[in-house]
């Protein structure tokens, strides 16, 4: 176990501006192994950044848990527009090289990064959250079974419509997006096969802003209730939020993704039509990742969270829906049927 520091740390807004430099303009030195063991997690943001009341934040939620319990030094970096996976490279290396361990890339684009980085800091322990084909020896692939809580998400919407018309907006056209879809609309018609299922995707490449922009969600989800949906499922990021939005405005329900957006206070104002959230739990992943590095026993290979494991869920926070008797029976015997095999849940 790497020794503690319990000396105080620089703001975080300082740190973060110092490796933005760092990882912009710095050079890095091959092979390096930690320059300063006090130093701990650090990750670096996915498109949305911090603040998407999604994703991110849940992986910034792990980081703090880890930062209070491990008291050492952590950081966090934004993304920054346009930029090349070379960026996303020299980013994870000047982490790397100023002895963060572990460093945790948030989201699939960071694929190549990784595994490049990987390879130059052999000594530094790598995760990535949402993509399975890094595999190296010194990265841990951090995945989930997004589809069997989409499916669950799916009976909901199924027992919650009065339209018999729901709604999908996916972020980007992508086969980690596909998994929400295929789990979602099997779990919409297995519950009751009448109901009709919307599905839209809101841009063929992260590029083009699928999970950065709440106008597109906003406009898409409108799209999706003048047609009569009543319940709108978003697995798009930031631009969920903009879903959300469109659904209160609009009085019908909305279903969140991958963090409880109903207890979020970016959304506090919308929460009354949050019905509930499919979510997995980035935070115990990069948790658990950077307690593993800290117990001396890293983790690597493919780290796999499903409803089994309790690493993916939906949420109850809404009193209407934990109050809904009908409902909660449906999901829940839906989750044993899961986890016990007797329902093969589609992931595209």
């Amino acid at each position: 176990m790497r020794r503690v520091s319990r000396i105080a740390v620089a703001g975080a807004a300082t740190a973060s501006l110092a490796l933005a430099l760092s990882a912009c303009g710095g050079t890095s030195t091959e092979g390096g192994s930690s320059s300063d063991s006090d130093k701990g997690l650090a990750i670096a943001y996915d498109v949305g950044g911090k603040g998407d009341q999604s994703f991110n934040d849940a992986a910034y939620a792990g980081l703090e848990q880890a930062k209070k319990e491990f008291g050492y030094e952590t950081a966090d970096i934004e993304p920054t527009e346009g930029e090349t996976d070379a960026d996303k490279q020299q980013r994870l290396e000047s982490l790397a090289k100023q002895g963060y361990n572990p460093v945790v890339g948030v989201g699939y684009a960071y694929a190549a990064a990784v595994k490049g980085a990987a390879e130059k800091y052999p000594d530094t322990t790598f995760g990535i959250v949402d993509d399975s084909t890094v595999q190296s020896k010194n990265v841990a692939d951090l995945v989930f079974s997004e589809e069997e809580a989409s499916y669950l998400a799916g009976v909901a919407a199924a027992k919650s419509t009065k339209t018999n018309v729901v709604g999908f907006v996916g972020g980007v056209d992508i086969p980690l997006i596909h998994k929400f879809q295929a789990g979602f609309e099997q779990g919409v018609k297995d519950t009751n096969p009448k109901v009709k299922v919307l599905s839209q995707y809101l841009t063929q490449t992260a590029e083009e802003g699928g999970f950065s922009s709440p106008d597109k969600g906003k406009t898409a989800a409108e799209g999706q209730i003048e047609k009569k949906a009543d319940v709108v499922y978003a697995a798009a990021g930031l631009s969920g939020q903009g879903v959300i939005e469109a659904a209160a405005a609009n009085k019908v329900w909305a279903i969140g993704v991958d963090s409880d957006q109903y207890k979020q206070e970016a959304l506090a104002k919308y929460k009354d039509f949050i019905l509930t959230s499919a979510m997995k739990d980035v935070a115990k992943a990069v948790y658990n990742l950077a307690k593993s590095v800290e117990d001396g026993k890293p983790q690597t290979g493919i780290v796999r969270g499903d409803l089994k494991s309790g690493e993916v869920s939906l949420s109850n926070s809404n009193p209407k829906f934990a109050g809904d008797a009908d409902v909660q029976k449906a999901v829940e015997t839906a989750k044993e049927k899961i986890i016990s095999g007797d329902i093969k849940v589609k992931s595209s």
